[in-house]
């Protein structure tokens, strides 16, 4: 049997946390609509006694009467057409929920894995398209180093045993803090680059290209600290440690960074999502793929 808490507040009391039988809200239900008892209980496949009883249980158990009894019927009063609308919401959502059960089983589902320092303006976008081509998707999004259906990751980070989709792509800017002597420039030579304190992130592709382009020219970079991480980096210029390259996805919204472009080979990232090449795919994901080709010229 099936039990459920029915709040009732009215002008002149408050019942709250009341244990109410839903068998008694259909018997109260059937009377309110038929306004006769025998009605009410051929309706509800019960005797008439049977029904009484459940409506004086409903009755005391509210602290009130429902109804004016007469010869040809029943008059409702101003407690049951409170009580009306709330319990037929709650006796249609109570016959619910077993179809909503069975609709979250069936629903598809996909766990996408993503890596930290990405746009989130361009993750939103892709979500949102992922919401459009599946829109009753049972979503999940994880920590990078979490197990998942597939990666939305670097193209440089795919695996020997993955594909890679590409989705779009983001340019390293040069990033200062506002303020700095470089903020006002339009454009700084990479030679330049030697006169200023510069922070490092060891794992960055276009750090290790621009030492390497300085190298060429046998200058150097006057390196003050290192991190980890975008994140990180982005930190500490914005405290006014040092310069960096960084992703303009990632500095996109902040405000108190200056970017700038710096003369020489273009540096940039392509983000995609990665997917096993050999594995039988998530359905939700296999259906996604073909919608996802050529996002990022969209």
């Amino acid at each position: 049997m099936i039990n459920i808490v029915f709040r009732w507040l009215s002008s002149e009391k408050t019942m709250v946390g009341l244990m109410l039988d839903l068998r008694l809200l259909r018997f109260f239900i059937a009377i309110y609509e038929e306004k006769n008892i025998t009605a009410a209980a051929e309706r509800c496949h019960v005797s008439q006694p049977s029904l009484s009883a459940g409506l004086r249980q409903l009755e005391e158990a509210l602290g009130d009467s429902l109804f004016i009894r007469g010869k040809k019927g029943v008059v409702a009063k101003d407690p049951a057409h409170y009580l009306y609308p709330h319990a037929v919401k709650l006796v249609e959502e109570a016959r619910r929920l077993p179809e909503l059960f069975r609709q979250k089983a069936t629903r598809a589902r996909l766990n996408i894995a993503i890596m930290p320092d990405l746009s989130r303006r361009r993750v939103a976008g892709l979500l949102q398209r992922v919401q459009g081509v599946l829109p009753q998707l049972d979503l999940t999004l994880s920590d990078y180093t979490t197990p998942a259906d597939c990666r939305l990751t670097l193209d440089a980070l795919r695996r020997e045993d993955e594909i890679f989709l590409p989705l779009w792509e983001e340019d390293y800017v040069l990033c200062v803090p506002v303020g700095h002597p470089l903020a006002s420039r339009e454009r700084i030579e990479l030679a330049e680059l030697q006169h200023y304190d510069f922070i490092e992130c060891p794992p960055c592709e276009a750090h290790q290209q621009t030492i390497g382009l300085l190298a060429c020219d046998r200058l150097t970079l006057n390196l003050v600290a290192k991190a980890e991480s975008k994140g990180l980096v982005m930190a500490l210029v914005l405290a006014g440690v040092g310069i960096s390259f960084l992703p303009d996805g990632l500095v996109e919204d902040e405000a108190g960074l200056c970017t700038l472009p710096v003369s020489g080979p273009r540096m940039f990232r392509r983000i995609g999502l990665c997917y096993p090449a050999h594995q039988t795919l998530n359905p939700a994901l296999r259906e996604l793929i073909p919608e996802l080709a050529g996002y990022g010229a969209s």
